[in-house]
This record gives structure tokens, sequence and C-alpha cells, in this order.
């Protein structure tokens, strides 16, 4: 007990150290994940499939005592399959936070038992990356299908068209080429600027008028929910964040910060992520993770120690608490040209988790404590091993998308996978079969009148010609 407090005391001194010598850099990463969160926490806002004020409270929560308890940038972020598959089904609340409790009990017995480093290598990396693709181009589909195509070029009104897309989309670009530009939290609040705009004008701004205090509602999903939520969402986000959530983390963890705060172990962040769900998820909070990208996002605009995500979960649990069903109504005037591009670029950002699978090894191996020679023997990929990679990759991304159901593709991809395994342990026994006969017989095989096969000369012992 008395270490724990020692440790606690260690992380907030360097907090409280870190933010009095850079307070801008630690504003400044406090943004650095807001390009995930904001997208997807709109879009399912306006699809109902969250509760807007329980979802600020509550991961603002777990921003503030994740901050407190690891003294690192640690985001809480979407759990990303699970809004991707809610944003394009338009799931209902109880079907959302049923994917929500289904993955944070899991992820808690595993971390409790000790079975997340077996769930990691049970998994393959191409499953996991081909789920985040196919989550990834369902928020592009959706984003294009639902948000962006029935927009004209002066249509529905002046402050939400093809025109301002095309603008947005051309200062993404600008953005992507200048990493430090905050893209999401300025186009976020122009969105806001012209919702506001639009709400004024339509003479029912009275329904924002004044804050108005969160009142917690318990939502009980049906057995059907659970059912939907846990198979459809929960499953295929189960290996996400086993490995990009928890085990990533660690690992990234260490490299960032590799003499202090104390790199946090596989079970606390694994605990970290299972309680947040099994609590917040019930008030129809929005199911979150902890990422390894968000993590290098708030580390490269700056933040350096806990004091700038507990900062943005200050922020975060204040307008819950006072203006989250304020905002919900500006929100629905977001213009959707602004929110389908956001949508889009986010969608894109996790897509692109494929480019690194040729010479990626598997997340669970970068937490073995192994020498670095074994560690590049194993990123050595052949060719047949990279198309296999890329064959399994496929498969599921295709049963993503093609069923629109990531539980599908989850499934598709992991039978590819041991199929292409049986067909590697087949070849490899046939070939020793192969090789077994090729010897020379003795005396008593010839005698019994046994015929000697033709041995050829790649087949012979060395040093002799058959």
């Amino acid at each position: 007990m008395a270490s724990i407090y020692s440790r606690l005391a260690n992380v907030n001194k360097h907090n409280l150290r870190t933010l009095r010598t850079q307070p801008l850099n630690e504003l400044s990463g406090a943004l650095g994940d807001l390009g995930t969160l904001l997208p997807l926490l709109i879009a399912l806002t306006l699809t109902k499939s969250i509760s807007l004020p329980a979802t600020l409270v509550f991961s603002g929560i777990a921003n503030i005592a994740t901050g407190a308890a690891f003294g690192i940038p640690l985001p809480v972020q979407p759990m990303k399959a699970i809004a991707a598959v809610a944003i394009s089904q338009s799931y209902t609340k109880t079907e959302n936070i049923s994917a929500g409790l289904f993955v944070g009990g899991v992820v808690t017995f595993l971390s409790l038992t000790g079975l997340l480093k077996w769930f990691g290598r049970v998994v393959p990396i191409p499953v996991v990356r081909g789920i985040q693709m196919g989550a990834g181009l369902a928020l592009v589909i959706s984003a294009g299908t639902s948000l962006l195509k029935p927009l004209g070029w002066i249509s529905p009104s002046w402050s939400d068209n093809w025109l301002w897309a095309m603008a947005a989309f051309a200062f993404l670009l600008v953005s992507s080429l200048v990493a430090r530009i905050p893209y999401a939290l300025l186009v976020f609040l122009l969105g806001l600027m012209l919702g506001g705009i639009q709400l004024a004008k339509s003479h029912t701004h009275t329904e924002t008028s004044g804050f108005h205090t969160w009142h917690p509602k318990i939502y009980i999903p049906s057995p059907s929910d659970f059912r939907k939520g846990a198979l459809e969402a929960g499953l295929p986000q189960l290996p996400l964040t086993t490995l990009n959530s928890i085990l990533a983390v660690t690992s990234l963890s260490a490299s960032l910060f590799p003499t202090f705060p104390p790199t946090p172990s596989n079970t606390e962040i694994g605990l970290s992520v299972g309680i947040a769900n099994l609590i917040g998820c019930w008030f129809g909070a929005m199911p979150v993770c902890h990422g390894s990208g968000g993590l290098a996002g708030q580390y490269r605009f700056g933040a350096r120690s806990g004091a700038s995500i507990i900062i943005l979960g200050l922020v975060k649990l204040l307008l819950g608490l006072t203006a989250g069903e304020t905002i919900i109504p500006l929100l629905q005037r977001f213009p959707k040209s602004l929110l389908g591009v956001m949508v889009l670029a986010a969608g894109v950002e996790l897509a692109k988790v494929g480019q690194s699978l040729d010479d990626i090894k598997d997340l669970w191996e970068e937490t073995e404590q192994e020498n670095e020679d074994a560690a590049d023997k194993r990123r050595k990929l052949n060719e047949q091993e990279r198309r296999n990679r890329w064959a399994v990759m496929l498969v599921t991304v295709a049963g993503c998308l093609a069923f629109k159901n990531d539980a599908v593709g989850f499934i598709a991809g992991m039978v590819w996978h041991w199929g292409l395994k049986g067909s590697e342990w087949m070849q490899q026994r046939q070939w020793r079969g192969q090789r077994r006969p090729t010897r020379f017989f003795t005396s008593r095989e010839y005698q019994e009148g046994e015929d000697a096969p033709l041995l050829h000369n790649h087949d012979a012992p060395e040093g002799r010609l058959a």
C-alpha cells in the first residue's frame, strides 16, 4: 500500500512540475487526439447511439484517473470498431453499450487472469489490421453515402454544401503537411459557429438557453440487444483493444518515457479499460479504450505528462455536468459537409494501418524481453509470408464490408489464417515424408526382396554418388 501511495505521489509531482515548466506544450498536447475523438463523438451523438452528457462525464473521469495514476498522456478514445458499426448501422444506445460492456468484461477477466498475452498470441496481427482497415473503410463509406453524397453545390443551405466540404478537404491536406495544426478542433469550432448561426435563425434557440444539470439515467440492455452488440461489434473490437489499446500502449510508453514515469503494466492498462466501460456504459456512455496512436499523437503535440489529459478531462467533466444536453441541438445543426470530411479523415487514418503489414512483428512480441537478434529475425518475412499476411487481412476486410458485420470479418480472417497454417503444416509433413525414404537400404532389407528406390545425387549422403 505504501509503495502504491509513493508511486502516485511521485507521478503527480511530475505532472505538476511539467505543467509549471511547459504549460503551453501540455495544453497543446491535450488536443493531440481530438482528430479521432470529435468526429466519432459527434456522429454517435447524431445517430443517438450514445448519451453525450454521460460520455463527457465518464470519459472525463477516465482522463483524470489515468493521468493521475500513470503520469503519461494516455488518451481515452472511442472503441473504433464498435463506433464504426454503431454509426453505419445506427445502433441504439442499448445495443452500443452492450458491445462496450462485453469488451469491458472480457478485458477485465483477461487482465485479472493474466491471459492477455495468450489472447495476443492466438489472434494474428493481419486479422487485427484487417478489422482496423475494415472499420476505417466503413467510416469512409458512411461519410460518403449518408453525409456528403446528399449535398449540392449550394444546398441544402449557404452553410452546408459541397463548397464547404471542398474547403474542409483542402484544409485537411494542408494540416497533413503541418503536423502541429489541430485540424479537428479548428473544423469543430467552425462547425459549431455555423450551426449556432443556423440555430439562432431557426427561432428555436430557447432550447439551448442556460445550462442544464446532467441527470444520470441507467440503461438496461435486453438479451437481444446484448447479443447483437456483443457479437456484431464487441467480438471484433476485442483484438483491437487487447493488442492496440493494451500491449502496444505498454510497449510505446516504455519507448517514449524510458526513465520516468514508471511504465504501466499490461494488467494495469487492461483494468483501466475494463473498469471505465463496466461503469460508464450503464449510463449510456460511449465505449472507450486507450490507444498507441493517440498516445503518439499527444506526445507529438507536446504532451510529456498526465497533466495534459487531466486538463482535458476536467473540461469534458464540466461540460458533461452542465452543458451536455444543451449542446445537442447545436450538434444537430452541425454542417454535414464538415462532419463528413472529419469522419472521412478519421476513417482514412484508421485504414492506413495496412501499409505497415509487411514488416511488422506481432505486438505481443514487442513486450517480450528477448535479444535483439531474435526480434530482427521475426521481422524478416519472405515473399510467401507477405502474401499470406495480405491475404488474411484482405479476407478480414472483405468479410467486414460485404456482410456489414465485423464479427464475420473476424471469423473469416481467423479461418483463413489457420487454413494457411494448416496448409503449411501439411506441406512440411509431406516434404519430411518424401525425405525419409530416400536413404540407403540395409542389407537385410535387400535380402527380404524389397525394391531399392532410385536415389538422386541431391538425395545421396555427403561424399557419395548415387
